[in-house]
């Protein structure tokens, strides 16, 4: 297998990524194919459709063994459930499938065809090795039954952000970044309201606290690399 591409996203770790792909709607991804694959005619036609699958590496979850059973984080993190029965990194082959919107197909001079989409749940340079675009009548199962993941995973948390510290977030990251926080970024089976957790967003370093549903942030700055 080949990695064709990149994508580029606000999250330079795992902590703080969305559980699932099209949680967050704002959220930005830019996906830069590797040389070989720099053609446009290898993107004609995908203006027509909405939503992409991405087939991806979990790049930063490799090991040498396996095991058939993982512990699932909405479970608490003490059940155990067959591996092919979650979605857990920690799998035979590391590969995971997202579903995310085309916003749009840029032509760059020096990197060929760039894709805009919205909604993903990547870690920023994560591997790429397939793009497929999503056909909603073989793709959509309404009827679908989810089994220990039928429901949400989480309420969504009051965000408490100083005005004073959201005007340092770029505005074109402002929602994105509150969308996140409101989704919980912590493990779901932490839950320590005097702890404190830093989270990577993209050149920024968010600092919070989480006590029952409100999630109060304490700082906002810039990490040294993007000053």
């Amino acid at each position: 297998m080949k990695v064709i591409a990149h994508i580029h996203t606000a999250f330079p770790t795992k902590f703080g990524i969305p559980r699932q792909s099209g949680i967050i709607e704002t959220l930005q991804g830019t996906i830069v194919f590797e040389p070989e694959y720099r053609v446009p005619e290898a993107v004609r036609g995908l203006e027509g459709f909405s939503h992409l699958w991405l087939i991806w590496e979990f790049s930063e979850a490799k090991r040498d063994t396996w095991s058939p059973t993982v512990r699932p984080p909405r479970l608490g993190g003490n059940t155990r459930m067959g591996v092919f029965a979650t979605r857990s990194p920690f799998r035979p082959n590391p590969i995971g499938l997202s579903s995310v919107k085309l916003e749009t197909i840029e032509t760059d001079p020096n990197l060929g065809p760039v894709l805009h989409v919205s909604g993903a749940d990547l870690m920023d340079d994560t591997p790429i090795y397939d793009i497929k675009p999503y056909i909603a009548y073989t793709d959509s199962h309404p009827e679908a039954v989810c089994g220990f993941a039928n429901k949400p995973a989480e309420q969504l948390l009051e965000v408490d952000c100083p005005t004073i510290l959201l005007q340092q977030v770029d505005i074109s990251l402002r929602d994105s970044l509150l969308a996140v926080l409101a989704h919980d970024p912590r493990p779901q089976y932490q839950d320590d309201p005097e702890r404190v957790y830093g989270m990577a967003f993209g050149p920024y370093e968010v600092r919070f606290k989480v006590n029952d549903l409100n999630l109060t942030v304490l700082e906002i700055t810039k990490t040294a690399d993007s000053i």
